[in-house]
């Protein structure tokens, strides 16, 4: 792994998201480029057909997470935790201290067993004093799987005495996929995966499976057409609730995704039926007793039970969790649920217990580490611990910094692909130098993470290189998320001798900030034609975001011309490397709807055509060209949602994927599977070696779900959501 020692300002805003603010719409006008010899230019650049994308995803650079456990004190004792369990070092961190770990499960039964499943000769276990057993996510080498770490439990993430074996098979065909939510029953893995294509737009891949753990053996219990979240098997192992929204699907939810409880037989999917409305992320108490959560009318996020009774709707529904304060992912335990709480006189995210017999909460993270947030407990199997991930923080026995450059498994072979620690990355002409804004901050780097530097300190959002003069960005700057009127200009920066090469020797130097735009009126997204002469971008000038060009060197005062125009926004504009066209997102089919498509337009404003829509109402967005301009790569809710957004730190457009298609929209590939927020991808005219870098800013500077911050003066929009308590079974 390469260091980047270069301090940086953290990224905090929003990218997915960064398409509602900068748009604009169209009327054809006349212009061009030399695009014959352009073109082969390009195919000149392009390495063979190898290269690399680069993306953003909001936060994730920051999510050093590791699973730790806790003891459960005795139920009924109202002393602190460290005097009831004898204080010493409680927290115990389970997982390695490396990787990205996190959504863990305590398996029952004997850890060797669950061993001797994986393998006729399985690896020893040097200590076996109280082996104990964990089941985790991981996100290690660019992919996701599900992990089974055996250990003496006295040696917690201790390096030795530690088996460590991966429970799932690589995808076939070199495809990739997100795992979420492991648990074992038995000799079966039960957890969530996206490596199947839903078949429809803004329909989520997300769906429950069962994997036979000697053999290997899948079967998917959820059924086609709909998606399963947050599943969990019954103490008996007969049965597995899950979150769904059945047949209606996401509609769009970035919260609370408005599901309902299913339950089905585990060995099949069989048997399948809803058990309670509005809710999820479910817990069993006993295979009658059901926790779940939902966000109520009073605007609070409260755990709920559900009793099973002998008829098929004889279910009982009760509120456990007083309003005052978001309580959220139970976890049942023998007389007790664990769950996470967003209290309104903490900043944090904490877990505690709620001793059900007293009806009295134990805080149990709080007084250990008060300043982390820790996420989506699990109890095990004999209630006498419980788990949670948080980030693991810096120093020493923490692992490694967070990364610059993240190389993640791609499912193209000829394409590596990376994700960056900033947003709006670009490309220099020769693919070797990076620029990126930090939100605030525009930077430049190397294309390996070397040689970092801040070229402005204040708000610039997009980047794009001139081709033909070196050294000179284009950005804006100004307000992001801003109306049509709002002052923002794009400007071309030129960085001083020794820079645009990336030279690390100390230079007095400042860059040169041209201001191109006339106005302010919210002017940004430029990006330059490949000979260098002109600049397409978005502007609000009309009352609405429109596409202009303007002369790339002395800017609108020395040419502009109106490349779209109408009562739409048009917005987020990227030149092709050929000169042919011009890719930019609207909303024309639906003004003001919050959908955006995708769309070519040439320079001289013919051959407009829509390459890309998400079904109806969805978003295409931040598209930026292949080096042989056949391709688009952009960012889009295609595949919807993949997990519930309660049960992740913040992101503001939890369902942003990258995807790519052909120039006519063909051959619409999906090329990252997360639960996070993906965003404002760059594609490289260079092929970049996948390895990662790591760099100096510090790690856990994320931040939790914003809308928990709203706390009671967060209502739902509409009337027709169930009142808290409320008993919807079917």
């Amino acid at each position: 792994m390469a260091m980047n020692t270069a301090p940086r300002l953290p990224s905090s805003a929003p990218l997915f998201l960064l398409l509602l603010v900068f748009s604009a719409h169209g009327v054809p006008v006349c212009w061009g480029v030399d695009a014959a010899a352009l073109a082969h230019a390009a195919r000149a650049n392009a390495g063979g057909g190898r290269n690399s994308i680069v993306f953003t995803t909001l936060g994730r650079s920051s999510y050093t997470f590791d699973v730790f456990s806790l003891p459960v004190p005795p139920l009924g004792s109202s002393a602190p935790l460290s005097s009831v369990l004898g204080g010493g070092d409680l927290e115990l961190k389970v997982t390695d201290g490396q990787s990205v770990n996190f959504n863990g499960f305590f398996p029952a039964g004997d850890p060797s067993r669950l061993l001797s499943l994986l393998s006729a000769a399985p690896p020893p276990v040097k200590d076996q004093r109280s082996l104990e057993a964990l089941v985790y996510v991981s996100e290690r080498n660019g992919s996701s799987n599900v992990y089974l770490d055996v250990y003496p439990s006295s040696l917690a993430a201790a390096a030795g005495g530690r088996v460590q074996l991966p429970l799932l098979r690589p995808d076939g065909d070199g495809s990739v996929s997100m795992k979420d939510r492991p648990s074992v029953a038995g000799e079966y893995l039960i957890y969530v995966s996206t490596h199947e294509d839903s078949g429809a737009p803004r329909r989520s891949w997300a769906a429950v499976y069962s994997t036979h753990l000697p053999t290997g053996e899948t079967r998917r219990l959820t059924p086609g057409g709909v998606a399963d979240f947050s599943p969990a098997v019954s103490p008996s192992g007969e049965w597995t609730a899950v979150a769904s929204s059945g047949e209606r699907g996401w509609t769009g939810e970035a919260q609370e995704l408005l599901t309902d409880i299913y339950v089905l037989r585990t060995r099949d999917g069989s048997e399948r039926a809803k058990l309670v409305g509005h809710g999820g992320w479910p817990t069993w108490a006993d295979d009658s007793t059901l926790f779940f959560h939902r966000k109520c009318e009073d605007g609070w996020w409260s755990v709920f039970r559900a009793v099973i009774g002998e008829g098929p709707s004889a279910v009982a529904v009760d509120r456990v969790t007083p309003p005052g304060f978001h309580a959220f992912t139970p976890s049942a335990g023998r007389g007790f649920v664990a769950l996470a709480t967003r209290r309104p006189t903490c900043q944090f995210r904490h877990i505690e217990l709620l001793d059900l017999a007293r009806n009295a909460f134990v805080e149990m993270t709080r007084p250990i580490s008060p300043n982390f947030h820790h996420f989506n407990p699990f109890v095990s199997p004999d209630s006498t611990r419980i788990g949670y991930h948080r980030c693991r923080g810096g120093g020493a026995g923490n692992g490694g910094p967070p990364l610059m450059l993240e190389s993640i498994r791609s499912p193209l072979p000829e394409i590596s692909l990376f994700r960056i620690d900033g947003s709006f990355p670009s490309f220099s002409p020769e693919g070797d130098r990076i620029a990126f804004v930090g939100l605030p901050g525009l930077y430049v780097m190397n294309s390996d993470g070397s040689a970092q530097r801040q070229i402005l300190p204040g708000n610039a959002f997009p980047t794009a290189w001139d081709r033909k003069r070196k050294g000179v960005i284009y950005t804006s700057i100004g307000p992001d998320f801003a109306s049509e009127g709002t002052k923002v200009d794009v400007v071309s920066v030129t960085l001083p001798h020794g820079w645009e090469t990336g030279a690390t020797e100390p230079t007095s130097a400042l860059p040169l900030v041209k201001k191109l735009t006339v106005g302010g009126e919210n002017n940004a997204f430029p990006s330059p034609s490949p000979d260098g002469k002109w600049v397409v971008f978005r502007s609000g000038r009309s009352g609405h975001k429109n596409l202009y060009i303007m002369d790339a060197v002395e800017g609108e005062k020395a040419a502009l011309r109106r490349l779209t125009d109408g009562p739409w926004a048009d917005t987020m504009c990227s030149w092709s490397p050929d000169g042919e066209w011009i890719a930019f997102s609207s909303d024309r089919d639906e003004p003001g709807g919050g959908g955006f498509a995708l769309y070519l337009i040439h320079p001289n404003g013919t051959g407009l055509r829509k390459v890309f829509q998400s079904g109806t109402g969805g978003r295409g967005n931040h598209a930026s060209f292949s080096p042989d301009s056949r391709q688009i790569v952009f960012t889009s809710d295609y595949a919807a949602v993949s997990a519930e957004p309660i049960s992740n730190p913040h992101s503001y457009q939890p369902y942003g994927e990258i995807f790519t298609a052909g120039i006519d929209g063909s051959g619409v590939r999906r090329l990252t599977h997360n639960s996070f927020e993906d965003g404002t991808p760059a594609w490289s005219p260079i092929y970049m070696e996948p390895a990662d870098v790591a760099e100096a800013s510090p790690p856990c500077d994320f931040e939790d779900c914003h809308w928990l911050d709203q706390g009671a003066a967060s209502r739902f929009a509409s009337g027709d959501h169930p009142r808290c308590g409320e008993n919807l079974s079917s």
